[in-house]
């Protein structure tokens, strides 16, 4: 082969990795590295040289298209590339070059959605189906779409070691998890989506790599800092601007290349930067500038609305409605759950406000502090509420699900499904959660020896707080019945209490689609109080108003049957009966819970 330097820049700087030429048949490849003093690419069993451009750059471009397979050779060490669009063997092998314009999309009008029609619902490639890939996932979108859900978000596609896990440890962030499929098989289940009227997003980790597989610092140290440390280690130097660019970047191919409809992003509390632009406000800046409803989600506890009225993000995840709600129907205090009392009052409040916390202080063990600040600039899109998601569930000792604790029923699961998708808020849904499945979704990852231990023995410190961990019979998160126990039964969907909890999910995104009440997505439009029963305890009453008219919800959490003559009841109005009954529970009183 003979070889030929060649600079490239894109967006005025070089991409790195390997990039096929128009005519598909010669390929770049571009590294970048502080440590090394020569660059070599192992290619089909011949190692060549990559020339040096100076400032820590070295290039070359060889007679070679899709599928072929190399390694980077930095001063006589193979090393995968951390910017390999596949790594078919895992993420300690050989990258291979793919042709990301080849796919042959079949919904090229797809115009995306604003976040205003969105219902997210959160699903786990490898669980979602028996199968655990991403073309067994795109066979059951029809019945998402039918379901009434208009965006599907996925969990991380990043390549991570091993064979099963969240993707929270991923570390190669260009490549697609090869378990799951190829990259064209990424590309299929998006199209797949749009044409059915499915957005489709992805949750992205920008805010620290896994332990296992990261092969950024042997390139360059300065990808990383002392200045900010995660929970998870060395804290990313986002004014470093490789690593900016490895960010940013990153998000345009998802994207673009991929078509997704926009991303959720990981813990962006942990996203520290003192550069003079903050990462998370770049990223919303190239993000928008893309055109169309291209959207960007934080996942952030803090309750700080600059994320979005700053920084220019799209919409937060809101921890207090889940919060509030499970303590509400479960009585639980244990660790963050400590900081809400889980009554009525509470819930009207994060209803009427748009969180509980602006400000107040988080007496909770550990971590007192004042949190939060007036959601005032906020409009309802822009709160993504729900009462379960990967994290709530699968941060328990057993990954038991709401409607499994004791004493919730599944009255009550419904009730909290009722209030979560009547409102004008986003609501996210996780898989199963519309038939109130009976599968557990516990931590697993596939960790071998001394760092497996490590990890299961890390989230047992981790959520110490949770009196389970100590006193329960914890699944072994390495353990592969752990991941199997995970997998959805999509069998009992059409079985007592959960046909009729999957039959509720549907008729209520209908009426939030098509009700001239229910589906004006305003704050102003809401308001939210309490009732009291003869006893004493509460109930939440949610009212709606329009110039289409006025509904009203009841939400009995008083543990009691109630009839009108037994309220103590400062409703703000008569509540219209009908329409309540008619559109939810045909054969039963709606006072009933």
């Amino acid at each position: 082969m003979t070889t030929l330097a060649m600079p490239h820049t894109e967006k005025g700087h070089r991409r790195l990795g390997a990039h096929l030429l128009p005519g598909e048949n010669s390929t770049r490849f571009s590294v970048w590295s502080t440590r090394a003093h020569t660059v070599q690419v192992r290619l089909n069993g011949q190692t060549l040289p990559l020339q040096p451009q100076g400032e820590g750059y070295f290039e070359t471009t060889l007679p070679v298209g899709a599928g072929a397979r190399y390694q980077f050779v930095l001063d006589g060490q193979a090393l995968p590339d951390p910017y390999a669009r596949f790594l078919p063997d895992g993420v300690h092998g050989e990258a291979e070059v793919v042709d990301l314009q080849a796919y042959p999309w079949q919904h090229q009008d797809w115009a995306g959605r604003p976040l205003h029609d969105c219902v997210f619902y959160e699903l786990h490639v490898g669980t979602f189906t028996p199968e655990g890939t991403l073309k067994a996932a795109a066979e059951r979108l029809p019945e998402l779409a039918a379901l009434g859900v208009t965006a599907v978000e996925l969990m991380p596609l990043a390549a991570f070691p091993g064979q099963r896990g969240w993707g929270y440890d991923g570390v190669a962030l260009y490549a697609p998890f090869a378990p799951y499929g190829r990259p064209e098989d990424v590309m299929a289940f998006v199209d797949r989506a749009h044409g059915l009227g499915l957005a489709v997003f992805l949750d992205v980790v920008y805010n620290h790599f896994g332990p296992d597989g990261n092969y950024l610092s042997a390139y360059s140290p300065s990808y990383f800092t002392e200045r900010f440390h995660t929970a998870w280690g060395q804290g990313l130097d986002y004014a470093e601007p490789h690593m900016r660019r490895l960010i940013t970047d990153n998000a345009r191919m998802w994207l673009q290349d991929y078509r997704f409809d926009g991303l959720r992003l990981d813990a962006t509390a942990s996203m520290q930067d003192d550069s003079p632009e903050h990462i998370l406000a770049e990223l919303a800046r190239e993000v928008h500038a893309l055109g169309g409803h291209h959207l960007l989600l934080a996942e952030d506890h803090r309750n700080h609305p600059e994320l979005v009225t700053e920084a220019g993000l799209d919409g937060i995840w809101v921890d207090d409605f889940h919060h509030e709600v499970r303590v509400a129907i479960t009585g639980e205090q244990e660790g963050y759950y400590a900081g809400y009392r889980g009554h009525a009052e509470g819930l009207a409040r994060i209803l009427n406000r748009g969180w509980l916390y602006e400000g107040q202080f988080w007496n909770v063990s550990g971590e007192e502090h004042h949190r939060g600040k007036s959601a005032d600039g906020l409009e309802a899109p822009s709160f993504v509420y729900c009462i379960q998601n990967h994290d709530q569930i699968g941060n328990r000792a057993l990954g038991d699900r709401l409607q499994a604790h004791e004493g919730v029923t599944a009255a009550e699961f419904r009730g909290a499904s009722t209030l979560l998708l009547s409102l004008p808020m986003t609501p996210l849904l996780f898989q199963g959660q519309e038939w109130m499945a009976g599968t557990p979704f516990p931590f697993f990852s596939d960790h071998y020896g001394e760092l497996g231990q490590m990890v299961t023995e890390g989230r047992r410190r981790e959520f110490a707080y949770f009196s389970g961990f100590s006193t329960l019979a914890v699944p072994d998160p390495q353990a592969q019945a752990t991941f199997e126990s995970a997998k959805l039964n999509w069998a009992e969907r059409d079985q007592g209490e959960h046909a009729r909890t999957l039959a509720l999910y549907r008729a209520l995104l209908r009426l939030r689609r098509e009700d001239p009440v229910l589906s004006v997505r305003t704050r102003r439009a809401l308001s939210a109080g309490t009732f009291r029963a003869a006893t004493g305890t509460e109930g939440l009453w949610v009212r709606w108003q329009t110039e289409h008219g006025e509904r009203v919800l009841l939400w009995n959490l008083t543990g009691e049957a109630l009839t009108p003559a037994r309220w103590r009841c400062p409703l703000p109005c008569r509540p219209p009966w009908r329409c309540i009954r008619k559109a939810i529970r045909p054969s039963r009183p709606p006072w009933t819970p």
